[in-house]
């Protein structure tokens, strides 16, 4: 397994809590004495919390729950989410990174997270990768009030780890792994979801097999991995030896190209028929534009909905389309079709729509059972809010159903990343 060895410097870095840290740092508070959440209020006890500060998750708040589920004997300071600020601190230390290194040498993992490849400047420095993070951390710091956390690994994964399961434990934030630590600090890692890279899905999957900690995956029979989960599981048996060639080089020059146009949203509280439906069509147009802006025509339809978490549970499935099309009626008419074969009637929390089979459009495919007269006066009509929209904002336009209770969409246009911008 040696020569599948990298010996890089490799810095995971993430910022602690970060927008619960954000609405300390702008309120001048300290978030590792200060009960803040990061979630609307207004929105009722079903309100997701997009953050928690340290401070609270030491009597063991969760990042992601919901308001009614904070404990009820703490004063917490509420802050509604506003993703526009989080994205200007996120800039900010980004910025702040590449005073030290070079921009290929960077890979933003997320809005609070990136990997640095420091190995070419151990020199330039004169400073070792440990040295090199306690600067940076403490440069942030100073400049933002934002606290850091920092993983150094010989690869992105081993980096990784580094900042998950030890890192933020450590006095000062960091910690360095070797492979020489796998078998000390990785191996007796449980549950196996601790791990990145296992879900809770792989998690159970793996639980079947007998493995329950991640050492009991480094000595399993890879040949029975890989016949289980195909390549994912050869991945995963090197990836519990600290195995992985990800470069942050090759990673900065992969162009996403996307094979799906989907959305995704969370209810503030339980939905049924018929209100449902308004919000379906609401995420079957925003899909619809998507594929008129991509010059893109669908085959095949995803459509799934989870159940109330008191009810647990849901689907997901998919539609073959009789011909590709990018027509909100067509995507409407499929999603609904697949709700009346599988819905259960059970409280609705998320809805998640999504096309793929992509065709480039050249031009319309008719059938026999549709009016064609009609399809192509829905085509012009979408085109021209396109270009409103386009022009004047999202929400200068919107179906008369937007005024109804039930709709999302006026809220949902307003957000970034579907929160408040």
């Amino acid at each position: 397994m040696e020569e599948y060895k990298l010996h890089k410097n490799i810095l995971c870095i993430d910022l602690k809590s970060f927008y619960a840290s954000v609405e300390c740092a702008i309120s001048g508070l300290d978030p590792f004495k200060t009960p803040l959440v990061v979630a609307d209020k207004e929105r009722g006890g079903g309100s997701i919390v997009l953050a928690v500060s340290p401070y609270l998750k030491q009597f063991g708040v969760p990042n992601r729950c919901r308001i009614y589920e904070l404990p009820k004997t703490i004063d917490i300071i509420y802050r509604k989410p506003k993703m526009e600020r989080y994205l200007e601190y996120s800039t900010k230390i980004v910025e702040i990174y590449l005073r030290f290194v070079s921009e290929d040498d960077i890979y933003v993992y997320s809005v609070d997270e990136v990997f640095i490849d420091f190995t070419e400047y151990l020199k330039y420095y004169k400073m070792t990768d440990y040295e090199f993070a306690k600067k940076i951390l403490k440069t942030v710091y100073d400049e933002t009030k934002i606290y850091a956390t920092c993983g150094i690994g010989p690869n992105m994964l081993m980096a990784k780890l580094a900042l998950d399961i030890e890192s933020k434990h450590s006095p000062d934030f960091i910690a360095k792994w070797n492979y020489e630590d796998i078998p000390t600090k990785l191996w007796p890692t449980t549950p196996l979801s601790k791990m990145w890279g296992i879900g809770r899905n792989m998690e159970r999957s793996l639980n079947s097999l007998g493995l329950y900690k991640v050492g009991d995956i480094a000595k399993y029979d890879v040949k029975k991995l890989q016949k289980k989960f195909g390549i994912i599981g050869e991945e995963l048996y090197y990836h519990t030896h600290g195995i992985d060639m990800s470069l942050i080089q090759e990673k900065m020059h992969i162009k996403p190209t996307s094979k799906s146009y989907g959305i995704g949203q969370t209810l503030f509280h339980d939905y049924y028929k018929p209100d449902i439906y308004q919000i379906i069509r609401e995420m079957v147009d925003d899909v619809c534009r998507r594929l008129r802006i991509g010059k893109k025509l669908a085959g095949t339809v995803h459509f799934g909905l989870a159940y109330s978490k008191d009810v647990g549970g849901g689907f997901g499935r998919q539609m073959k389309l009789e011909s590709p099309t990018q027509n909100e009626s067509h995507v409407y008419k499929a999603c609904l079709s697949l709700m009346d074969k599988f819905y259960d009637n059970s409280p609705i929390r998320v809805v998640r729509i999504a096309v793929t089979n992509f065709v480039d459009k050249k031009g319309y495919q008719t059938n026999l059972f549709e009016d064609v007269n009609e399809v192509l006066k829905e085509q012009a009509v979408f085109a021209a809010m396109d270009e409103i929209k386009e022009k004047y904002g999202k929400n200068i336009v919107n179906r008369a159903s937007s005024e109804l209770k039930s709709s999302t969409i006026k809220a949902r246009n307003d957000m970034i990343g579907g929160h408040h911008a």
